[in-house]
């Protein structure tokens, strides 16, 4: 090859090294460990492309005996969390039903309850589900269990999160490390809506052959959770209960408790809503007007 094609390759390749330097200075760097010391909670934060864990400094007070009428949903969830903590098997956990009865709750909860034993919990959100296995390597060297948390999860037809989640909990290469588990709460059993016309398999709607098929796709996500935990709305007197827990929590006097119950009774009412989150707004209220907190 001639002297002026060496110098022709050479200052081809010099331009191309040039490029590739300026495309990966573009690129955002790989996310950095946070301070492991700093807290047991943790949100994952994007920055210009950048994703990193946020220490979450103070956690609701939130214990296992402040949530009443879900017996039955506390005892599962916390016996696989506590397989989980002690290093045996554990499934990943999906907590659907009405709003305000505690799902979100229980998972800070039990966070409360096993942090000492090196529980953790890492909240996400559903845009971020690309992020998963950045997480998932960020954290899998790591002695400490993790909740990777998903609060109020739902999907849009043709959303990327949604095949995204899907890959993760079952199937992908990249799969999730023995420390971590997926708990996610949502209003929809099967995270995405559900339409009448789809229960009727033998019409082809939009042109889908398979119209089956498609509703066997939306129910796949939610399947791949190994334990699924249903909440359901409470009745007058466990809501009463609940009131009745959470006056006595912030010190109103036992004798006046028994008065607060048709105020409780008018405030779920105007607010549609006999749930533990709406026993637990009054109660504040209550107290606060009593002098109690």
């Amino acid at each position: 090859m001639s002297n002026a094609g060496d110098h022709g390759l050479r200052s081809l390749l010099a331009r191309a090294e040039a490029i590739l330097l300026r495309v990966e200075g573009m690129l955002p760097p790989a996310p950095s460990p946070p301070d492991w010391t700093a807290a047991v909670a943790f949100r994952w934060r994007k920055t210009n492309g950048r994703g990193w864990l946020q220490p979450v400094g103070k956690l609701p007070r939130i214990r296992l005996a402040d949530l009443l009428d879900v017996d039955v949903q506390k005892q599962r969830l916390d016996a696989n969390t506590r397989q989980f903590v002690r290093g045996m098997p554990a499934n990943n956990a999906l907590l659907t039903g009405a709003r305000g009865t505690g799902k979100s709750s229980l998972v800070k909860a039990l966070l409360n309850e096993y942090q000492r034993q090196g529980l953790r919990l890492i909240e996400m959100d559903k845009n971020d589900m690309a992020d998963l296995p950045d997480v998932v390597d960020l954290v899998s060297r790591r002695n400490e269990r993790f909740i990777l948390y998903f609060d109020d999860l739902s999907f849009e037809s043709g959303e990327p999160g949604y095949k995204a989640l899907k890959s993760v909990l079952d199937g992908s290469v990249s799969a999730m490390s023995d420390n971590t588990l997926i708990y996610a709460t949502s209003n929809r059993r099967h995270l995405m809506p559900e339409y009448h016309f789809e229960n009727l398999e033998t019409r082809h709607v939009g042109g889908e052959i398979h119209p089956g098929e498609a509703v066997e796709e939306k129910v796949s996500l939610s399947d791949r959770f190994g334990l699924w935990l249903s909440f359901y709305p409470f009745d007058q007197n466990a809501y009463l209960q609940i009131v009745e827990h959470w006056l006595r929590h912030y010190g109103v006097p036992a004798e006046r408790i028994a008065e607060a119950h048709p105020a409780a009774l008018q405030w779920a009412l105007l607010r549609g809503s006999r749930s533990g989150r709406v026993a637990w707004q009054f109660a504040l209220d209550w107290a606060g007007h009593s002098g109690a907190a």
